[in-house]
């Protein structure tokens, strides 16, 4: 029985579905528990996993990231999602991080400008322990995914596989929030009836949003599948989550995404912080409890 599938964001290529079930579905508990649900057991909760695609061949755990420099981000996808972070985290901590430098067009792809970027949101409280060779690599899995159909196809059929006819709520973190928005939109029969997205990139114009399969119809996303309740929780200091309110963009009708924001602390992205958040038990419980 999986009541809850949880799928993972980036940077969990050498990680499985295993090793992370253990802290994932205590996280999820303890939300849980601070929801007033204390009845949920490990076994009811699923981690969908699709990380080992983002693994190049012959890498070991041991050996960490591939050996990323700035001069290794040169696709313009990459230069502008790099530029939108380096903004969002001025606004957000402008006690330490510079305000982007402005630039012609003619200077955007230059490996200087993008040392720069990767200079000042080294020294935000949000990437101050992230090293460049995994921050270029976020960019490349969120740009592999978005822009490769084959990447695209065999990420979604492992969300598929961990979805079964007992599943009643999914949880989709960072770039998971991505993967499980389209996996729900192509399979309105799947018994799915509540979406809690966390730390959600799912807004950002042009380079995420107007990506997305099924494409928006007149600036809306389409309604994803059978969900009948959809919450999008996100920390203010939520530099990956440009777009810190969803409903503008997705609610139809009577459809609505209710967008609650949440204090993670200095782990404002982590994935255990949002779980352990008692708004986002609470997001799980209703959903739980429409499955009673």
């Amino acid at each position: 029985m999986s009541a809850v599938v949880v799928v993972h964001g980036i940077g969990r290529q050498h990680s499985g579905a295993n090793s992370m079930h253990g802290p994932v579905s205590a996280a999820l508990r303890d939300g849980l528990n601070r929801a007033g649900v204390t009845d949920v057991k490990s076994d009811s909760v699923r981690v969908a996993f699709y990380g080992h695609l983002f693994r190049p061949p012959g890498t070991a755990p041991t050996k960490g990231e591939p050996a990323y420099s700035h001069r290794d981000v040169t696709d313009p996808f990459e230069i502008e999602l790099l530029n939108r972070w380096w903004a969002e985290a001025h606004r957000v901590d402008p006690d330490r991080v510079p305000p982007p430098v402005a630039t012609g067009t003619s200077k955007a792809t230059t490996p200087l400008s993008v040392q720069r970027a990767l200079y000042a949101l080294s020294r935000s409280r949000f990437f101050a322990r992230t090293a460049d060779r995994f921050l270029i690599g976020i960019l490349k899995q969120l740009r592999l995914y978005l822009t490769t159909p084959d990447v695209r196809e065999r990420v979604q059929a492992e969300i598929a596989a961990a979805v079964t006819a007992d599943t009643r709520v999914i949880v989709g973190h960072s770039l998971g929030s991505i993967v499980s928005y389209e996996a729900l939109c192509a399979h309105p029969e799947w018994p799915v009836h509540t979406f809690v997205t966390l730390g959600s990139p799912l807004g950002i114009p042009n380079l995420v949003f107007d990506r997305l399969l099924p494409e928006p119809y007149s600036g809306k996303g389409i309604w994803p599948g059978n969900v009948r309740a959809w919450t999008n929780l996100c920390d203010r200091h939520d530099v990956v989550a440009l777009t810190k309110r969803l409903s503008p963009l997705f609610s139809d009708g009577d459809n609505v995404v209710r967008d609650v924001l949440i204090n993670n602390g200095w782990q404002a992205h982590a994935i255990e912080s949002h779980l352990t958040a008692a708004e986002t038990g609470n997001a799980i419980a209703e959903g739980l409890r429409l499955a009673r």
